[in-house]
């Protein structure tokens, strides 16, 4: 199945940088169109292949590694999805200017790390992500960790732990054969509305946890 790679910051160069790796085609993108990329495709090599949007976004699978700030935007403009995989990597939080107040409340435990959380309500993450992809089959993966880590599957001797969920078995069965061939250990944690609460990050009770699997 081909993929495509929504962003190119840290999440979608890791991603990139761990599907070439893997030898795994792809076509990573950004706003700032293909040319922006050419560093990072050379350095990759001819695996990854740089592309526009909507051409990233007309892959079979689909990996949305953009701020949460621009997913409603980015990804709500986007031609019918048509039941392809769309992979939610986004995380609903939103970086600090380090000269706002905002980086010295002392009401925001993550204020020292320079974003603060975004208030979804009652809602989690991917409930409202799944709202920018109508028709899509979301499946929530690739979130959890420092993505720093993500080049780096294997680890202590084991493999990386990697959680995903989603509502579609046959969709997350794409995605767990990515998991596996990018060389981390899958865990199903069910549907979205279970899974996507717990590995969302910054509160979810499974987000940043590194688990290694021996």
């Amino acid at each position: 199945m081909s993929i495509g790679i929504i962003g190119s910051g840290a999440l979608g160069s890791n991603l990139a940088r761990i599907f070439a790796k893997a030898g795994i085609a792809a076509t990573i993108s950004n706003s700032r169109g293909p040319e922006s990329l050419a560093s990072l495709v050379e350095e990759l090599g001819p695996s990854i292949q740089a592309g526009t949007v909507g051409e990233a976004a007309s892959a079979d699978i689909v990996f949305a590694a953009v701020r949460w700030v621009d997913a409603e935007k980015v990804m709500s403009g986007l031609p019918a999805w048509n039941g392809r995989i769309v992979v939610d990597g986004t995380n609903p939080v939103e970086f600090i200017d380090p000269n706002s107040p905002d980086a010295k409340d002392p009401t925001n435990p993550l204020a020292a790390y320079g974003i603060k959380a975004v208030d979804l309500g009652e809602k989690h993450s991917s409930e409202v992500f799944s709202q920018y992809v109508p028709d899509a089959r979301v499946v929530k993966a690739f979130n959890h960790l420092d993505v720093n880590v993500l080049p780096e599957p294997a680890a202590s001797g084991g493999q990386r732990v990697l959680f995903y969920s989603g509502d579609d078995a046959a969709a997350k069965a794409e995605v767990r054969k990515l998991i596996e061939a990018t060389g981390f250990f899958a865990v199903d944690l069910g549907s979205l509305d279970v899974g996507g609460r717990l590995a969302s990050l910054p509160f979810g009770a499974l987000s940043a946890h590194n688990f290694i699997k021996i």
